[in-house]
């Protein structure tokens, strides 16, 4: 229910208006991995499907080139930001443009193509940038953060489906334990609108998902001591990994946290790519 979205790897998705109704797929490119042409899989086409319906059923079609820069099963948001920049892009093309409400819901299906589920905590901040509140109806929120606060972010050189990493949250939590994880969101709310850097370290912990997935992500015990090591306010996973970040005070930390977290998991052999920026990133854009 919340994300941010940072300056750094990207997709790009091109959309072009046809005088055939439907929506097509005529390119991808992608080195990763093979993905679906079929509308109705890919996230980026389920998404135009979707947002053409909401739009009371536009008659025009629309032929996609995707353009994937996000490595698939990072835990980078990527298959909610090609659903979103086909949106955006789509959306620039409708004879009357849709509103957030509207291109939110529109990805979030798009999403539900690759993951599943229709979550929007990756759509959300690819749609408006910055960190943004996902809700389940209605518009994302924006949640406005320090100039100061950086991410540090470090892919590794392995896959880790969403799909996996979401069945290990199968099993209820106790309730201590979604108390606990309230009262650091409600820290870390608090830390964000006054700027305050102690009140983000008292709440950035995640005592839910991480204990579960950890064990799915090699090194991570010590790829995230090394962010702490650095001067992290707080690391964890970054959506279902098997990335992993933290949020530091300045971006001279989180350059140095990004390069200690790196040797971490060259400890357990495996290579990895970082990335730094600030935690007010940027939002999907017509170009």
């Amino acid at each position: 229910m919340l994300g941010h979205s940072f300056a750094g790897a990207h997709d790009r998705v091109v959309v072009t208006r046809t005088d055939q109704a439907g929506v097509r797929i005529t390119a991808i490119d992608c080195l990763d991995a093979e993905l679906p042409f079929d509308p109705e899989r890919n996230t980026a086409s389920r998404a135009v499907l979707e947002l053409v319906l909401l739009a009371n059923g536009e008659d025009q079609g629309f032929a996609l080139e995707v353009h994937k820069g996000i490595p698939l099963a990072s835990g980078m948001g990527g298959s909610a930001a090609s659903a979103v920049a086909a949106v955006v892009a789509a959306n620039a093309l409708l004879s009357t443009p849709q509103e957030m409400e509207v291109l939110y819901a529109a990805a979030c299906t798009g999403e539900a193509a690759a993951s599943g589920a229709p979550h929007g905590d990756n759509v959300a901040p690819s749609l408006m940038g910055g960190l943004v509140i996902a809700p389940r109806r209605g518009a994302p929120v924006r949640v406005p953060v320090p100039d100061w606060l950086h991410v540090g972010l470090v892919h590794p050189h392995c896959r880790l489906e969403t799909r996996e990493s979401r069945a290990v949250l199968a099993a209820p939590f106790p309730l201590d334990q979604v108390t606990a994880q309230l009262e650091g969101l409600a820290l870390v709310f608090s830390g964000c609108y006054q700027g305050d850097a102690e009140l983000l370290k008292r709440g950035l912990y995640d005592v839910l998902a991480e204990p579960r997935r950890a064990p799915l992500i090699p090194g991570f015990d010590a790829v995230k001591e090394a962010a702490l090591d650095c001067g992290a306010l707080g690391a964890s996973i970054s959506g279902g990994g098997p990335s992993v970040f933290g949020w530091f005070a300045s971006r001279a930390d989180a350059e140095r946290g990004v390069a200690s977290m790196q040797s971490a998991f060259a400890g357990v052999s495996l290579a990895s790519d970082a990335y730094v920026g600030p935690v007010a990133g940027p939002k999907a854009e017509v170009i």
